[in-house]
């Protein structure tokens, strides 16, 4: 076999295996968000809504995540969380404009953790989608994830998306409201541990990991067929 074969056969392979590192970047960039979890939900009704997060800033571990809370909402409580302290600002009507928590210990990247907020959309948000800007600080820098998608665009098009919920049309509170979820804190704080949402926070974390091992092994699969391939056609 010759030289220039072999060459060739060289830059072949490392071009199929660059070409796969591309591919797998990518879903792992679009993973590095503030997910919302349900991304639907009724107006008129209480619903518990898990942002979740398993990224720093370029790394570097979260100090605190601040909720500007949208126009659109008759009620939003922030669901106690041990890991975190909670600060609320009030409107004039009582119902909070921002909610900041700030972890007790900064959140190391690649960690996952998920914030709930008990929301009521108000019936002016009905079909209609509502932005939450998120505003996560890290000992390092921060990140404002704030963007929303015009006309034409979609998430993907964005560098820093708000999470977004759509609101579907007016349901009648079959909950407790705004005012008993305060009573309700422990045994809901308990079920949002252990219950979907906290399935949620999982399946972000576990998706770029999936990714990252389904994708190694991809490549080194790639890897040992050039190796075979090289060495079969050097003894031909």
């Amino acid at each position: 076999m010759s030289r220039t074969s072999s060459r060739r056969s060289a830059r072949v392979l490392a071009g199929v295996i660059a070409g796969t590192a591309l591919v797998l970047a990518a879903p792992l960039a679009a993973s590095a968000h503030v997910h919302v979890t349900p991304e639907e939900s009724a107006a008129g009704t209480t619903t518990r809504l898990g942002f979740s997060f398993s990224h720093g800033c370029d790394d570097s571990p979260t100090t605190s995540v601040t909720f500007a809370i949208p126009e659109g909402i008759d009620g939003v409580t922030p669901v106690l969380d041990g890991a975190w302290n909670i600060t609320r600002e009030l409107g004039a009507d009582g119902i909070p404009t921002q909610i900041t928590y700030t972890a007790v210990t900064p959140v190391e990247s690649g960690t996952a953790a998920t914030l709930s907020l008990d929301v009521i959309f108000a019936s002016s948000a009905a079909s209609t989608s509502v932005a939450f800007p998120v505003l996560q600080k890290c000992v390092t820098g921060e990140t404002d994830w704030s963007e929303v998608a015009a006309e034409g665009q979609t998430e993907d098009d964005l560098e820093a998306p708000a999470p977004v919920v759509a609101v579907g049309a007016v349901t009648a509170d079959t909950g407790h409201g705004h005012d008993d979820a305060d009573a309700e804190g422990e045994g809901d704080a308990d079920h949002a541990e252990s219950g979907d949402h906290a399935d949620g926070a999982t399946a972000s974390a576990a998706d770029p990991v999936a990714r990252w091992l389904s994708g190694g092994a991809l490549v080194a699969s790639l890897a040992a067929l050039g190796v075979a391939i090289f060495g079969r056609r050097r003894k031909a």
